[in-house]
């Protein structure tokens, strides 16, 4: 979508977020919590550039630092200028100080070394950190109390980040990274873990299948956590489980054989979501 000046739906939007799924989902909440979130994606959107940079390791490693101690600082309420949008949404919003470090805890995973086939238990726990963690922070945005607020963050944050890494293969792998774990590829019969390797597998679909799985699992979870909440709670989160539910049938659908065709939300499947799960504003708007 758009940004239009003077437009009050697109207030503080970065525009990394503009025309995304992630802006839609955003543009139906109210200003103050359009403004928090807005905050949250541009701090995540900063470390993860800085994660998936082409600077020396060491040298994105420090920049990660000078990020935690920005945070440090937020919370100490002596928040450096990159980092001030934040101040209010952590006032407002309580927002706390060790979701924050996790999401930077994910990033340097990322940066460390190329995450190559983990083991299980290692990419539950970036899937926390780099998922789970925003979640977190959003569910206190949107106004959800725990424990459901964390049980929410957990499924829907781990069934977006299940969904992203089964969209993102080969992006990542050109990255040199490959975050399908270590036991699915086992249990299809792969035991390559070079990226492309793996990808032109041809029991590649087995172990994506394992995964694609769960995350259906995951957006049940989610969606039965968000089925006790009233619409102006869970509209947006639910808009984001609905986009990538669809997302993920498309992946399914098109299959993981080379070649893979991307699969992205596109804005007429936006509005046909929207006007689908009545998600749309009272007056219309999204």
């Amino acid at each position: 979508m758009q940004t239009h000046v003077g437009d009050p739906s697109s207030v503080n939007a970065p525009p990394a977020a503009t025309g995304s799924s992630f802006y839609t989902a955003m543009r139906v909440l109210p200003l103050p919590q359009r403004r928090a979130m807005f905050a949250i994606y541009d701090f995540c959107r900063a470390v993860d550039d800085v994660a998936d940079g082409d600077g020396a390791r060491e040298a994105r490693l420090a920049e990660l630092r000078r990020w935690r101690a920005d945070i440090d600082a937020l919370f100490a309420q002596a928040p450096p200028a990159r980092i001030r949008p934040l101040a209010e949404p952590v006032r407002a919003f309580d927002l706390r100080h060790d979701d924050f470090l996790a999401v930077i805890d994910g990033m340097e995973m990322d940066t460390t070394a190329d995450i190559r086939a983990p083991s299980r238990a290692t990419l539950d726990l970036y899937c926390d950190r780099v998922a789970g963690a925003v979640g977190r922070l959003s569910v206190r945005v949107f106004g959800m109390p725990a424990p459901d607020g964390d049980a929410l963050a957990l499924h829907l944050g781990r069934a977006l980040q299940l969904t992203n890494i089964l969209r993102d293969l080969d992006e990542d792998a050109a990255k040199g990274r490959l975050y399908l774990p270590r036991e699915s590829l086992l249990a299809a019969g792969i035991a390559a873990t070079e990226p492309k390797a793996v990808l032109g597998h041809p029991a590649l679909r087995l172990a994506c299948a394992a995964l694609a799985n769960e995350a259906r699992g995951r957006f049940g979870a989610a969606s039965r956590v968000m089925s006790a909440y009233p619409l102006r709670i869970v509209r947006a989160p639910l808009l984001m489980a609905k986009v990538y539910q669809t997302m993920l049938a498309r992946l399914e659908s098109r299959g993981f054989a080379p070649p893979r065709r991307p699969v992205h939300a596109d804005r007429i499947t936006l509005l046909w979501i929207l006007l689908r799960y009545g998600l749309l504003k009272p007056d219309g708007q999204p």
